[in-house]
């Protein structure tokens, strides 16, 4: 079992992660090979709250071109989690 820190890299502070927090859902961004359960108890952990679900979405990394040479930016794997009714994470500006 992994250290919850070593689960989630962080919250996600986009234009759609912000739009979800209304409605008491988080995006997080997790390590690549993390799994549903492991987030969950994470996310209870660190921010004393009750998740009720978690899904997850996996984004491959893009090839790109840089200084002639081809290269491929790394995987990123997201989870929107949805906390019980009147649960709330502060997330810092």
């Amino acid at each position: 079992m992994r250290p919850p820190t070593d689960v989630i890299r962080r919250i996600l502070q986009t234009e759609k992660g912000t739009r979800l927090a209304a409605g008491g859902q988080y995006l997080v961004d997790v390590m690549p090979d993390a799994n549903k359960v492991e987030i969950r108890r994470a996310v209870e952990e660190l921010f004393s709250v009750k998740v009720v679900k978690v899904n997850t979405q996996t984004t491959h990394g893009k090839w790109r071109r840089l200084s002639g040479r081809w290269g491929r930016r790394p995987d990123r794997k997201k989870a929107i989690v949805t906390l019980a009714k009147g649960q709330k994470i502060e997330v810092k500006a």
